[in-house]
């Protein structure tokens, strides 16, 4: 029996029909999220591992929703998902694999009623984006929509009545990650033209759309990245401080996910302008260390540090 079977048995998930419901998230899930799946599958108590990995699985599934596509079919496809999400909550039944497994791991976990509601009430933010024109512009992004949205997880992951102090290292943590994600994924989003770095921060270092959509690695393009990587990774060390807030069991995971950030920062950094030819990704060696270390330290009780 894999670890995967043996996490559905631990969290009491034994009707054929269920489990299905959440192998279907499980594969989409080590799908598009491989590093954090393998490590939230090293890292977590089994019995939380199913839900932590629905949890995600509506993040992706309405990112996906609110990403692809015209506008207007963008919005309906929300405006409906959002009203199964709703149905779903309400009545706890389905004819949705995701939605039965998201009921079900709300029964499991009832605080993550409020953070799914919030999500549902935010989210359109993601359809207005087109860019930002300052830094808060950007902060405003990360309020109405990114924090919200990683909050589903974050949500399973800290204590039952949310004390202020770990909301607040999970907003430092999602402010370092979407920072870090847009400038890594720069060339991606100006195929798409959605660009996610303030323009404010084009004009500082003389910059134009022109050059970075003809793929100009010139020093402003360099400059820009640099502002950028640094920016992401003061918030991201700020929210170490997750270690000490998340539940116990959760702390080894939360440190983990905080240091692959930062490899990502380093190696995004090291990549300077090549980020306009393609996005860079944490070195596999060091991202093994450091889930390995996160679970040697994890049973001898101890939260993940970096040496």
């Amino acid at each position: 029996m894999n670890a995967w079977q043996e996490s559905l048995d631990s969290a009491g998930i034994r009707e054929p029909e269920l489990r299905g419901d959440y192998d279907a998230q499980r594969r989409l899930v080590s799908r598009f999220r491989r590093t954090s799946y393998l490590a939230a599958q090293m890292l977590l108590p089994r019995p939380m591992l199913p839900h932590v990995v629905v949890a995600t699985a509506v993040m992706h599934h309405g990112d996906n929703l609110l990403d692809t596509g015209p506008k207007a079919q963008r919005a309906a496809a929300w405006a409906s998902w959002e009203e199964q999400v709703r149905r779903a909550l309400e009545t706890g039944v389905s004819g949705d694999p995701l939605l039965r497994a998201l009921a079900h791991t709300i029964a499991a976990y009832p605080r993550l009623r409020r953070p799914v509601e919030e999500y549902l009430s935010t989210a359109t933010a993601e359809l207005e984006f087109t860019g930002f024109l300052d830094e808060a512009d950007y902060q405003a992004y990360v309020d109405a929509y990114s924090l919200p949205a990683f909050m589903l997880v974050g949500a399973l992951l800290g204590p039952e009545t949310d004390d202020g102090p770990y909301r607040a290292a999970c907003r430092e943590f999602i402010d370092g990650s979407q920072r870090l994600d847009f400038v890594n994924d720069i060339a991606e989003d100006l195929r798409e033209g959605q660009l996610g770095i303030p323009g404010e921060i084009l004009r500082r270092f003389s910059v134009t759309l022109d050059d970075l959509a003809a793929g100009r690695e010139a020093p402003g393009v360099r400059e820009v990245v640099g502002h950028q990587i640094s920016q992401a990774r003061t918030a991201l060390q700020t929210a170490r401080k997750l270690t000490a807030l998340a539940l116990a069991p959760c702390r080894p995971l939360m440190g983990a996910l905080v240091e692959v950030e930062l490899l990502t920062a380093d190696a995004a950094l090291a990549r300077g302008a090549k980020l306009l030819r393609g996005s860079a990704r944490p070195p596999l060696v060091r991202t093994l260390r450091v889930l390995l270390g996160a679970r040697r330290n994890a049973r001898i009780g101890r939260s993940y540090l970096p040496s």
